[in-house]
């Protein structure tokens, strides 16, 4: 009973079983007991133990299976003046840090990055990503961070190391000189100059970064829609001829818009196009097409196509005097606002005044 009583109060097998995905360091619970000398250590792949004594750090230890003697733990045995021949228990706090990859930490800029674009000048530009750290030097990692925490998980880490990246990301994306549009073409560059700047300073903690992903580098809301409005126009290309196709299109699907209600506000459009680039119809074979005439004036006025230019706007009066000294003749090109294109006079409303004119004199 006596022997009994005596072997729980000392502590012969230390390891860890990790059942959780995000735990950094985990404290070996003692509970007030010491570790008995000779107590076996399991270590296993993917993890570190590190003894502390006496709030000191002492003796690391890799995967394996240890028996816990003094020619195995040198530091602690120095710590403790142990002589060759000490066999008895001792307490020292052990803690088990895992050193396998914390995979799909994110990080991005809370504010935006001010950078100076050779094309946009000014500008503002967020990027985000993700990263994977695992711990490199466990005995580092415990005294810079860790401390006496009983249990760290990554997310207490993840905070500092969001921000030592956001600050290298800030700096290389508002030195780098590339321009805004071509970043996305280079975002794996960008990405291994952010990771070696980053590199030394985690390793201050014990930590290495053996993964650093860009996913994005974006531009502010309102400047994206205007670049979705520039490369809009450029898909475009040819404006008039876009609109001109667009009005056509309406006009051959009658039951695309509500049958004739569709076919009228499709023509609508076209004869607004109409009035903006110049009367509908083609110019006859060789020649070029009139330019559009001016906006009419009041009243019903003409205008008349002599020799591929433009002349007018003419009164009824004035086509009169025209037709009188022959300039306007029955087959003359003449255009009024709402006639579909050109036409020739005498199958125009100028017909009744073609036919007031005289004919020529008889010879003498």
């Amino acid at each position: 009973m006596v022997f009994d009583f005596l072997k729980g109060e000392f502590i012969d097998v230390i390891s860890w079983l990790d059942d959780t995905r995000d735990t950094m360091v985990w404290r070996f619970d003692r509970r007030g007991q010491a570790i008995k000398y000779g107590a076996k250590l399991t270590v296993r792949e993917g993890q570190s133990a590190v003894f502390i004594h006496e709030g000191q750090l002492a003796d690391v230890f890799g995967p394996g299976l240890y028996m816990l003697e003094t020619n195995n733990l040198p530091i602690l045995t120095t710590l403790q003046h142990w002589d060759h021949g000490f066999s008895s228990p001792f307490k020292s706090e052990v803690y088990f840090v895992s050193t396998t990859r914390f995979n799909d930490q994110k990080w991005g800029t809370k504010n935006p990055i001010m950078a100076r674009d050779p094309e946009f000048g000014p500008i503002r530009l967020r990027a985000f990503g993700t990263y994977a750290m695992r711990v490199g030097d466990p005995g580092k990692f415990m005294t810079e961070i860790v401390g006496t925490d009983g249990e760290f998980t990554a997310d207490e880490i993840s905070f500092q190391i969001r921000n030592i990246i956001v600050q290298a990301t800030s700096q290389v994306l508002a030195s780098s000189k590339i321009p805004v549009l071509d970043m996305a073409a280079n975002l794996e560059q960008l990405g291994r100059i952010i990771a070696d700047q980053i590199g030394p300073k985690v390793a201050d903690y014990g930590l290495t970064i053996p993964e650093f992903y860009i996913e994005n580098i974006s531009l502010p809301e309102e400047v994206e829609k205007a670049l979705d409005k520039r490369s809009s126009i450029g898909v475009v290309g040819d404006l008039t001829k876009y609109m001109q196709f667009n009005a056509a299109e309406g006009m051959a699907q009658p039951g695309g818009l509500g049958g004739v209600v569709g076919a009228g506000m499709a023509a609508g459009m076209g004869l607004g196009l109409g009035q903006a680039i110049g009367p509908w119809g083609a110019a006859p074979a060789g020649q070029t097409a009139p330019p559009p005439p001016p906006p009419p004036s009041t009243g019903r006025t003409w205008h008349l196509a002599v020799d591929g230019e433009t002349r007018g706007p003419y009164a009824e009066a004035d086509l009169a005097a025209l037709a009188a000294k022959g300039t306007l003749t029955p087959a003359s090109l003449v255009w009024t606002a709402g006639q579909d294109g050109w036409k020739a006079a005498q199958l125009t409303e100028l017909r009744r005044l073609l036919s007031e004119v005289p004919p020529p004199p008889p010879a003498p």
